[in-house]
């Protein structure tokens, strides 16, 4: 058991996040579960975590014997992320692995994007995470080690149609993910980069997702939501080697548990997939 760990995970509040504060608890760890809890970009098509969303993400926890701290930030802003990593210092003494899972995600095409969707994504997902590395790292080396995992994205690893923005923003983590194990790996520290497919999450599960789904096979989406929904998901069942629609959460969270792990000590600079074989489209 690992009950004298403590794990930070950022995006907390629901999806790929709760999923994995839970996978933690039931590992014996402690768990401080950071969310911004409120409307990071108005740019965004799907509804954002709430107080209540991280509250629940607690109650699990806890009911999976797990100990909790919530945490509340903005990841854009450096000053707000040193103070939630020292209230879990504060609470339970140290760190000792980083999930940095949250993001945000939008679609448009490149020359109809407006300038918030391009930054919020870039500013939340690159130099967002990049600010909870650079803050937690220290706290990993007063520990003597320790592990990161970042969340990028399949989209990620290859272009992606209406989505410059994200595909960027989560390509920059890869590049991040292997230059932090370049420089972190004298001090003890592991950095790997978690990639998953198509989650079933709030991120995924609306409109604009949909129609991009759809656009992506050369079709036109109707602008009724579940018409687009059933194609949507009937294209990725077709696309997708296990004949799923869409991974749950609880899929993904296990490979974050094991890069977290002793037994993943000699595992670093790379990047683990849980994509229901979409992994298979891409080169490497």
């Amino acid at each position: 058991m690992d009950d004298h760990r403590v794990v930070v995970i950022t995006g907390a509040a629901r999806g790929i996040g709760r999923a994995t504060a839970i996978a933690f608890a039931r590992a014996g760890y402690r768990i401080a579960g950071a969310d911004i809890a409120a409307l990071a970009s108005s740019a965004m098509d799907y509804a954002p975590a709430t107080p209540e969303d991280l509250a629940r993400t607690g109650e699990l926890v806890e009911e999976a014997g797990g100990q909790w701290l919530p945490v509340v930030f903005d990841q854009r802003d450096m000053s707000a992320v040193r103070e939630g990593f020292a209230k879990v210092v504060d609470r339970f003494g140290g760190v000792d692995v980083v999930f940095a899972n949250a993001g945000v995600q939008g679609f448009a095409p490149l020359l109809e994007m407006s300038d918030e969707l391009w930054h919020d994504q870039i500013d939340i997902n690159l130099t967002g995470t990049a600010n909870v590395l650079r803050v937690a790292a220290p706290l990993l080396i007063e520990r003597g080690g320790g592990r990161i995992i970042i969340t990028s994205s399949t989209q990620g690893q290859h272009g992606t149609l209406d989505g410059s923005g994200y595909s960027a923003s989560k390509w920059g983590l890869i590049g991040l993910m292997k230059s932090a194990a370049l420089e972190l790996g004298q001090y003890g520290i592991t950095v790997n980069a978690l990639v998953p497919g198509l989650i079933n999450t709030a991120l995924t599960r609306h409109e604009d997702r949909y129609a991009q789904i759809i656009r992506s096979g050369g079709n036109e989406p109707t602008g009724d939501v579940q018409k687009d929904e059933q194609t949507a998901a009937a294209a990725q069942c077709k696309k997708l080697p296990l004949g799923v629609p869409w991974v749950e959460p609880e899929d993904v969270a296990p490979l974050v548990v094991f890069l977290a792990s002793e037994e993943a000590r000699m595992v670093t600079g790379t990047s683990f997939a849980a994509t229901a074989g979409d992994s298979a489209n891409i080169t490497a």
